[in-house]
């Protein structure tokens, strides 16, 4: 989603932006040409392929990483890029060296900080990130951007940002949204709410659950929903993200890149840490009192201790008063303009 925010504003500045995807279970691929871009498919990886364990996330590419390289180089071929804008956790220097003949140039969006590269320009969008964090990282001369700033946000966000914020000052707690992106495999979704049938919550108050298409629980959660005692809906596949996240006065979600989503909306969050890559997100907010942090093993017993809390609303408009501070929503505008600024053709190529 970071990077079609990003090719959309590559796009209004004039750009042609292509799309390399694998196809795995989930993929957006539909997505992508219904947003207009052209789409190289990667036929879906062998999942009983032995890939190597370094970087930690490799088995996320579905194939290694060598077949890889020559698949999008194959699927690159004729096509002059100028930008080869990479996205993805299990790929790293020597990937990113096989690519050197074939663009100009190559950036890197990374926020785990793990593993080295070999590119013109690195985006990481971690508050508290710093180009220290990289210092033995990058191995050329690469310019970097840092910190949420240049967080890549669809332009609705920046949109809906003022009414979303004029809301906040009623301190009301209406409405709860709840999201675990797109697949929840452990269905934490379906946890959140048996655990808030125990919380102590206003009577009238409305719970929003957001999955998407391939959610495998997401039968199990919406017959969850219609068995509980409040209104409970479930939407599925939802193309107004920021309208329902402006019209909400609280989030349980991830603390994965819709973290910066939230911030933009000055929506107070309480974030549940669902994969090894968003921990370092949970912690930076926390650290900041941006968000509440929760443990995925404990969601009943802490969820049933911040709803009890003293002076709540406050503590919800001060989460927000610190979290509107941390992004604007204005990085994919920021970023596109850095990089045709620095290009001399309209090509750029996603993966």
């Amino acid at each position: 989603m970071r990077c079609l925010a990003l090719a959309d504003a590559l796009r209004e500045l004039g750009a042609n932006c292509t799309f390399i995807s694998r196809e795995h279970r989930g993929n957006l691929v539909d997505q992508i040409a219904k947003s207009g871009h052209k789409v190289l498919p990667l036929r879906q990886g062998d999942e009983d392929i032995e890939v190597q364990v370094y970087p930690r996330h490799a088995s996320w590419l579905g194939v290694d990483w060598r077949t890889d390289a020559q698949q999008t180089i194959a699927a690159l071929a004729g096509q002059p890029t100028d930008w080869l804008i990479v996205d993805h956790y299990a790929l790293e220097k020597q990937w990113e060296q096989c690519m050197r003949p074939i663009v100009r140039k190559i950036m890197v969006i990374d926020d785990l900080a793990d593993r080295p590269h070999d590119c013109d320009l690195l985006l990481d969008p971690n508050l508290g990130r710093h180009a220290v964090n990289y210092d033995r990282l990058l191995i050329r001369d690469t310019l970097t951007l840092l910190g949420p700033r240049y967080a890549l946000l669809r332009p609705e966000f920046k949109h809906w940002r003022d009414y979303s914020l004029a809301r906040r000052v009623q301190g009301k707690l209406d409405r709860i949204l709840i999201c675990m992106g797109g697949v929840d495999n452990d269905n934490v979704t379906g946890a959140v709410l048996e655990a808030l049938e125990v919380c102590e919550l206003p009577s009238g108050l409305q719970v929003i659950v957001v999955m998407g298409i391939h959610a495998p629980w997401l039968e199990q959660v919406r017959a969850q929903a219609a068995n509980m005692a409040r209104s409970v809906q479930v939407k599925v596949g939802v193309e107004n993200m920021a309208e329902l996240m402006a019209d909400s006065d609280l989030c349980i979600g991830a603390a994965g890149s819709s973290t910066w989503e939230r911030c933009c909306l000055g929506l107070p969050s309480i974030q549940v840490v669902l994969a090894a890559n968003q921990e370092y997100i949970a912690q930076a907010l926390d650290s900041v009192e941006a968000a509440v942090s929760l443990n995925a093993s404990d969601i009943r017993n802490q969820l049933q201790e911040f709803f009890v809390c003293d002076q709540l609303k406050v503590r919800m408009q001060a989460t927000s008063n610190l979290a509107r501070q941390i992004c604007k929503g204005q990085g994919a505008q920021i970023v596109a303009q850095f990089i045709l600024g620095e290009a001399h053709e309209d090509h750029a190529t996603l993966q």
